[in-house]
C-alpha cells in the first residue's frame, strides 16, 4: 500500500474510533438527585447520555457528616432502558431516549443523622466525574411539649376543649382546630365518619390522639353486612396525625389520598376491609407519611378458601414514606405499594405480617428505591410480589418468610429491576418456584438467600423467561430430584448447574437437619396455620460463610464470609411489629 494511502486509512480509522468513543462516553444529564430520605435509607439517581457499550459505572461511597472515612456501598443500579416508564400510570421521571437511568440506595442508616453520598461516574471511554450529595435521614415524628392540649369526649356540639368543658364530638373540635393543636379523645365511641377538613403545618401538625384513659373509638357505625365507606377521611390535607385511636366498622378505616406528612401511630384498625389507604397522588405531592406501631386486623382467615380476596392492610403510593413496626394480619395483602406518577423512596420494614390469603406484601408498581426489609411473614399464600416493577431498583432484603403456600417471590407481569438479598424462606413443597409462564423477568439479581422446602420436582423451578438476570450464591434445602429449571433447560444436580448453567455457579446445598439452631423444620401442610419460627442459623449449617460480600448490605460479618439468609450467625433477631412504649 502506498504510504500516502496508508496514512489516509490510518487517519480515517482513528477518526472513526474517536467518534465511536465519543458516542460511548458518558455525559451526565444534569446533576444527580437525592430522593426523599426515610428513617434508615437514602436513595439517589443520576441520568447520563451516551455509554452505548454499557461499560460505565457509578460507584457509591457514604459517610456520616463530619467524619473523614468513606464507606463503600453498592454501585448505582443501571436501570433497563425504558423500563422506568409506566405508560399506563404516567411516570413523572423523564429520561432521554439516548440516556440511561442509574439509581440506588444506601441502607441501614441511623435515623435523624446527616450523611454524605459520593457518586463517582467511571467510564473508560470518557465522561468520568464525581459528585457529593448530602441529606439527613428522617427522625421519628415527635409531638412538641408546648403543643396546646384540648379535651374531647363523645357527643355533639359545644365545649371549649378544657378538661372541665371538653369539646363534645370530633366535629366540634375540628371546627376549632389550628396548626399545632393536639386533641385528646377520651374513652368512648365517636359515631360516624370523621372527616378531616383542617391542615397543620410542617412543624405544627394537628394531632388527634387517644387520651389514655381507655379506648377512644372512631366507629363508622357499619354492620358486618354493609359498612360505610370510611372511618377517618384525611384526603387533600397535610400535617395531620392520628395516634392511639381505634377505628372500626368501616370499609376503609383511614383514607388519606393527595395528602402530605400524615402520621398514623399506635392505632388499632379492626372490623374493616382496608386498613390505611393512600393511593391517589394526582399532584405528585403525596410525601413523607409515617405509619408505625399499629395493629391492623382484617376479615380474611387462614387457609385461603375463597380465591383472591380484596382486603388489604396498607396501600400506599407517593414518595418518602415509612411503614414500620406494624402488626398486620387477616388481609388478602399485608402492605402494598400502589401505582401513581411517583412511587419511589418508600420503606417497609420491621413489620409482623401474617394470615394473608394473597400476598404478604406487594412492591408492585414501584419505580425506584423502594425497600422491603427486616419484615416477618407467616402464613401467606404468596410471599412478596413484584408484578410489575418499573426498572427499579426495588430492594427486598433480610426478610423471614415461614409457611408460604406457593411462590416466595411473585415475579409476574414482566418485572424489571428487583434486587433480592439475604432473605430466609421456609415452606412446604419445593423451595423456590416461579410459575409466570411467558411473562419475562428482566434485569434482576438474587444473592445470599436461603430457600428451604420439603420436597418437589425441582429446587428452583423457574417457568418465566429470564432476561439479563443474575442469580447466584443462594442456598437450597429439601428433597428434589432435579435442582434447576431455567430458560427451558434442566440441570439435574447442583454440580451440573455450577458447571453449565448461566446462573448459580456458587449455589449451596443446605442440609435441613442442621440448618437452624432452633431445629426449625418446614411445615408439612401449608394449609395449617403456623406460629412464627426462629430461623437463625446453626453454627454447623452450610449456609454459614457461604455468601458473597455486598458492601453496605452485609458489612460486619463475623466469619470468612457473610452468611446466607436473613440473620447473620450470632446476631439477634430484629424486632417485628409494634414496639414497647
Amino acid at each position: 500500500m502506498p504510504r500516502v494511502l496508508f496514512v489516509l486509512v490510518s487517519f480515517l480509522a482513528t477518526v472513526l474510533a474517536s467518534a465511536a468513543r465519543a458516542e460511548d462516553a458518558s455525559i451526565p444529564v444534569g446533576e444527580p438527585v437525592m430522593e426523599r430520605p426515610t428513617l434508615r435509607c437514602l436513595g439517589a439517581y443520576w441520568i447520563i447520555r451516551g455509554d452505548d457499550n454499557r461499560n460505565a459505572s457509578i460507584a457509591v461511597e457514604y459517610r456520616k457528616g463530619g467524619q473523614d472515612q468513606w464507606r463503600k456501598a453498592m454501585p448505582l443500579f443501571r436501570v433497563e432502558k425504558g423500563a422506568h416508564v409506566a405508560e399506563q400510570y404516567g411516570s413523572a421521571l423523564r429520561v432521554p431516549a439516548d440516556g440511561w437511568l442509574f439509581a440506588g440506595s444506601v441502607v441501614m442508616l441511623d435515623p435523624d443523622t446527616v450523611y454524605e453520598m459520593r457518586l463517582t461516574l467511571l467510564d473508560p471511554d470518557g465522561g468520568s466525574i464525581q459528585k457529593v450529595l448530602s441529606a439527613r435521614t428522617r427522625a421519628e415524628p415527635a409531638i412538641a411539649k408546648e403543643a396546646p392540649r384540648f379535651h374531647v369526649v363523645p357527643g355533639s356540639g359545644g365545649g371549649t376543649g378544657t378538661s372541665a368543658d371538653p369539646f363534645k364530638g370530633v366535629a366540634a373540635a375540628q371546627a376549632a382546630a389550628k396548626p399545632g393543636d393536639m386533641f385528646l379523645l377520651h374513652k368512648g365511641v365517636y359515631e360516624g365518619e370523621f372527616t378531616i377538613s383542617k391542615s397543620g403545618e410542617p412543624s405544627k401538625p394537628i394531632v388527634w390522639s387517644g387520651a389514655g384513659d381507655g379506648e377512644a373509638v372512631i366507629d363508622a357505625q357499619g354492620g358486618a353486612a354493609q359498612r360505610p365507606e370510611r372511618g377517618i377521611s384525611a384526603s387533600d390535607v397535610h400535617d395531620v396525625w392520628f395516634e392511639r385511636l381505634s377505628v372500626r366498622n368501616a370499609n376503609w378505616a383511614i383514607v388519606a389520598h393527595d395528602s402530605a406528612r400524615i402520621v398514623v401511630r399506635r392505632c388499632h384498625l379492626y372490623k374493616t376491609d382496608y386498613g390505611f389507604t393512600a393511593t391517589r397522588d394526582t399532584r405528585g405531592d403525596v410525601v413523607d407519611y409515617f405509619i408505625s406501631d399499629n395493629l391492623m386486623e382484617g376479615p380474611c382467615t387462614w387457609p385461603r378458601t375463597k380465591g383472591i380476596e380484596n382486603p388489604r392492610g396498607v396501600q400506599i403510593s407517593g414518595q418518602g414514606h415509612v411503614v414500620c413496626y406494624n402488626r398486620v394480619r387477616g388481609f388478602a395483602d399485608g402492605i402494598d405499594t400502589f401505582p401513581s406518577p411517583n412511587c419511589a423512596a418508600i420503606d417497609i420494614h420491621n413489620n409482623d405480617i401474617s394470615e394473608c390469603t394473597d400476598d404478604g406484601a406487594e412492591m408492585d408498581y414501584s419505580q425506584r428505591n423502594t425497600r422491603n426489609f427486616e419484615n416477618r411473614y407467616t402464613n401467606v399464600f404468596q410471599g412478596i410480589s413484584e408484578q410489575p416493577i418499573f426498572g427499579g431498583p426495588v430492594y427486598i432484603f433480610r426478610n423471614i418468610l415461614y409457611n408460604v403456600e406457593l411462590e416466595v417471590f411473585k415475579m409476574h407481569n414482566s418485572p424489571s429491576g428487583a434486587l433480592i438479598f439475604h432473605n430466609t424462606a421456609v415452606k412446604s413443597g419445593p423451595p423456590l418456584v416461579l410459575y409466570a409462564g411467558g411473562e419475562k423477568v428482566r434485569n434482576s439479581v438474587y444473592r445470599n438467600n436461603l430457600f428451604i422446602g420439603t420436597a418437589g420436582n425441582y429446587g428452583y423451578e423457574c417457568r418465566a423467561p429470564m432476561v439479563d438476570c443474575d442469580f447466584d450464591y443462594d442456598g437450597f434445602g429439601g428433597s428434589f430430584p432435579t435442582f434447576l429449571y431455567w430458560n427451558q433447560v434442566r440441570y439435574t444436580t447442583m454440580d451440573e448447574a455450577r458447571a453449565k448453567a448461566p446462573v448459580y455457579r456458587h449455589a449451596v446445598l443446605v442440609d435441613l437437619a442442621s440448618a437452624f439452631a432452633s431445629g426449625a423444620r418446614p411445615p408439612t401442610d401449608a394449609k395449617r396455620q403456623c406460629q412464627p419460627v426462629d430461623m437463625r442459623l446453626s453454627s454447623g449449617s452450610a449456609a454459614v460463610n457461604a455468601g458473597q460480600v455486598l458492601p453496605n448490605f452485609n458489612d460486619g460479618f463475623a466469619g470468612k464470609g457473610p452468611d446466607l439468609g436473613a440473620v447473620e450467625l450470632g446476631d439477634a433477631l430484629p424486632h417485628y411489629g409494634p414496639r414497647p412504649e
